[in-house]
């Protein structure tokens, strides 16, 4: 079946990264904030796509400057400055429209977004336990690479802001893997993507 896939810039609250991420990952306060974090004069970082004129996926991306260098970051293992790199926050994409290329057509935007503000690279942390590894094999796919390993990564989240893991149910004891995406090795998109 033949779908027509769009995408646009995400200019309002969604919560379909829930339906992947856990309960309370996105909440209407932190997706404004988010939001905010995305734009950089008239250059917005966050998009949404949709299938059919559905709803399918979204790619949540912050603008340099605008992401904290915390202890789960390692910038000495970086070949960039944090002020040449994204922060790639989270991508959902809604079961029904996997394996259409979406995640990286939404990726893609992003680093388009991105290298309008001089980004040679983008960092994320990778849920390294979801199911079936899906989030490291995408990502690497995508050619990320793997810079460190960060145990209990969303720990004081589950606990302090009630974010619910979808895998542990409940307190959230997920590694994350610091991953790195140099602008220069992402492969091209093709028309079967």
């Amino acid at each position: 079946m033949q779908h027509n896939v769009t995408y646009q810039p995400l200019t309002a609250a969604d919560f379909l990264g829930n339906q992947v991420h856990g309960d309370n990952y996105l909440t209407p306060e932190n997706l404004t904030e988010y939001q905010r974090r995305a734009q950089s004069g008239d250059v917005n970082l966050n998009w949404l796509a949709f299938v059919d004129g559905q709803l399918a996926g979204i790619r949540l991306t912050f603008a340099p400057g605008t992401w904290p260098v915390d202890g789960d970051c390692s910038p000495q293992k970086w070949p960039f400055k944090a002020q040449q790199l994204c922060y790639f926050k989270c991508s959902a994409v809604d079961a029904r429209y996997r394996g259409l290329g979406i995640g990286k057509g939404l990726l893609l935007r992003s680093i388009d977004s991105a290298k309008q503000l001089g980004c040679l690279g983008g960092l994320a942390h990778i849920w390294l336990q979801s199911p079936g590894n899906s989030a490291y094999e995408y990502f690497s796919r995508c050619g990320g690479v793997m810079i460190n390993e960060h145990a209990n990564r969303w720990y004081d989240l589950s606990i302090s802001d009630g974010y619910h893991c979808p895998v542990c149910d409940g307190v959230c004891y997920c590694s994350a893997g610091e991953m790195l995406l140099s602008f220069d090795n992402v492969p091209e998109q093709s028309d079967d993507d």
